[in-house]
């Protein structure tokens, strides 16, 4: 065994999160290889001296956006997730942050948000389910699943798998499965990412469906991540509220969920839901700006953090 030890770099990288025209947007840049990535950034031990100071400091400096709530995602550290063939240079260790912000213009430096469904179509439910599900992946999945082989020590066969995370025959779909949906195509050799990574399931196939676009190194994993936790995270923490101005109307929030979940709600049993919940309370101002009838405008009720534990929306939808 060797006695030189391979050096290890420590890298930031944040999946930053914006609500614009009702959509669901995520900060990105371009590399020199044309593929969107999400913003990245090195630890800086001696400036900086926690990680969620180091990446707000990044952050601003190199996009100009200042960040609400941040939150630590995972470490991701596999070989090779920024190694090219033959590399012997230091190992990259990427500690991965969501991030909320209600900027979504301004940024600097070329980088820029893009709607998050534009890498994940198949997540978004909320006018139909997604036509690429019927036509591309389930019939891909199910012939990768059928060549199973039989000495398999999966607790669960491919074939349970599909069905779960897709919601199939019976199941449910799980709006918050993102990565696990993600992570399923991936070890299928259905997405590009698993291609350049050289999974033998993506190598033996001549062509790959147009899953979605992909991005640099393991940002589209990370970002599955992070879809994934603010999506659980809605039904018992207000971070929504991150996402809405200070004074909003109770279609905008709805709006807003709907986007961030991919799924439709019921208008009058989302609005029964928030009066339950005693999130919101009315700022006595009338909004001119929903070109119907003047809306009511509504703020978030912060006297709410003191009163319960874990305060959220915990939203059922119509299918």
């Amino acid at each position: 065994m060797s006695d030189k030890l391979t050096p290890i770099e420590i890298g930031l990288t944040a999946a930053i999160v914006a609500i614009e025209d009702h959509e669901p947007l995520v900060l990105t840049a371009r590399g020199a290889d044309g593929l969107a990535g999400l913003p990245f950034g090195p630890f800086d031990a001696p400036s900086h001296r926690t990680f969620e100071i180091g990446l707000r400091a990044w952050v601003e400096e190199q996009a100009g956006l200042r960040l609400g709530y941040v939150e630590q995602l995972y470490t991701f550290g596999d070989r090779g997730r920024h190694a090219e063939a033959g590399d012997t240079g230091a190992h990259m260790v990427s500690i991965g942050y969501l991030a909320l912000t209600r900027a979504a213009a301004g940024t600097a430096n070329a980088a820029s948000f893009e709607p998050w469904y534009r890498f994940f179509p198949w997540e978004d439910w909320r006018e139909a389910p997604p036509a690429i599900i019927a036509r591309d992946i389930i019939p891909a999945l199910t012939a990768w699943a059928e060549e199973e082989p039989p000495e398999t020590t999966r607790a669960l066969p491919r074939k349970d798998r599909v069905r779960f995370c897709f919601g199939l025959d019976g199941a449910a779909w799980d709006e918050e499965r993102v990565l696990d949906r993600y992570e399923l195509l991936y070890e299928a050799g259905l997405v590009e990412e698993a291609r350049r990574d050289g999974r033998p399931a993506a190598l033996a196939r001549k062509a790959l469906p147009a899953l979605g676009t992909s991005m640099r190194f393991d940002h589209r994993r990370i970002l599955a991540t992070a879809i994934a936790r603010l999506r659980a995270k809605l039904k018992y923490r207000p971070v929504v509220f991150e996402l809405l101005p200070a004074e909003f109307t109770l279609t905008e929030l709805q709006y807003t969920v709907e986007a961030i979940s991919g799924r439709h709600l019921h208008k009058q049993n989302f609005r029964r839901l928030v009066e339950a919940e005693a999130l919101v309370e009315p700022t006595g101002v009338m909004s001119t700006q929903t070109g119907g009838r003047p809306a009511a405008l509504h703020r978030f009720r912060r006297d709410v953090l003191q009163e319960r534990p874990a305060p959220g929306l915990r939203v059922r939808s119509r299918r």
